[in-house]
């Protein structure tokens, strides 16, 4: 069972790493892991989750609004339906559609066998070699309020989808999509951020009920670990988008690909359980 400290911990890690391309989920399986920790499991992940996603709700909330009642308006009046937020709500809708797919297809094995520390650290080697490959292949040029189209929407949401397996990253796949799809930096992570919000609020209440029941952890340290994310989420999507504006994502690749030998290596020699 998780208790006060480790829910502490957890927390941090969540909201330092959910919005940078490294992979939260991970983080949260190999800090676990060389603490000798008991795997926090799906549940408790998806769960503290609602805290960085809350930090994106207040951070956005312009726009957010925008977005919402502009969609909402464009149902009952046509000239609104060209409007850049209202076709923005269609995208979201859209591109949130392959995760909740695959999501409900694949849930028993979300939630056991891509949580083996082996997968988690091949895939943050090899998605943040793909993340290298879209960065420097980048045009940075497209914008979301011109050039986001529903193929373009689909194909993020696929990439967002990938982000079920620990060590993919969920910002990491979607931003890096937006790059080979020629967006700039900021604006593909802000799609990315946007992206996010229908698949973690519905993974997040829908683990709500797991929360204290039978080997998953307790309400007290999971509410600890939740406002403890949002806390620190909202920092670091401040810090994340001033970042890229300017910097390529390379410290995070370079980063990327040592954690992932390091984790493989520590399981191959027996230093931490692969499950």
């Amino acid at each position: 069972m998780i208790g006060w400290f480790e829910a502490l911990v957890l927390g941090l890690v969540q909201g330092l790493t959910e919005f940078l391309p490294i992979s939260s989920s991970a983080h949260i399986r190999v800090v676990s892991a060389f603490f000798g920790w008991k795997d926090p499991g799906a549940a408790f992940t998806a769960v503290i989750q609602l805290g960085t996603e809350t930090a994106v709700l207040i951070y956005f909330r312009k726009r957010i609004w925008d977005i919402i009642s502009t969609w909402t308006r464009s149902l009952f009046n046509p000239g609104l339906r060209q409007e850049p937020a209202a076709r923005m709500g269609w995208y979201v809708i859209a591109g949130s559609i392959p995760i909740g797919v695959l999501g409900l297809a694949f849930k028993d094995e979300i939630e056991t066998t891509v949580r083996d520390l082996r997968l988690v650290g091949g895939c943050l080697i090899v998605f943040g070699l793909l993340l290298w490959v879209a960065d420097r292949m980048a045009r940075n040029e497209l914008t979301l309020d011109k050039n986001l189209n529903l193929p373009h929407a689909l194909t993020y949401g696929l990439a967002q989808a990938l982000a079920l397996i620990p060590g993919v990253s969920r910002s990491g796949g979607t931003t890096g999509a937006g790059l080979l799809l020629g967006y700039r930096r900021e604006e593909a992570a802000e799609y990315s951020f946007l992206l996010a919000i229908p698949a973690v609020l519905m993974s997040g209440v829908l683990e709500l009920f797991q929360i204290g029941v039978g080997e998953v952890p307790a309400w007290g340290p999971t509410i600890l670990a939740t406002l403890v994310s949002f806390a620190v989420g909202y920092a670091a999507i401040a810090w994340f988008l001033r970042y890229i504006s300017t910097h390529r994502f390379t410290p995070f690749i370079v980063y990327r690909v040592i954690l992932g030998a390091v984790v493989i290596a520590a399981v191959g020699f027996g230093i931490i359980p692969a499950n």
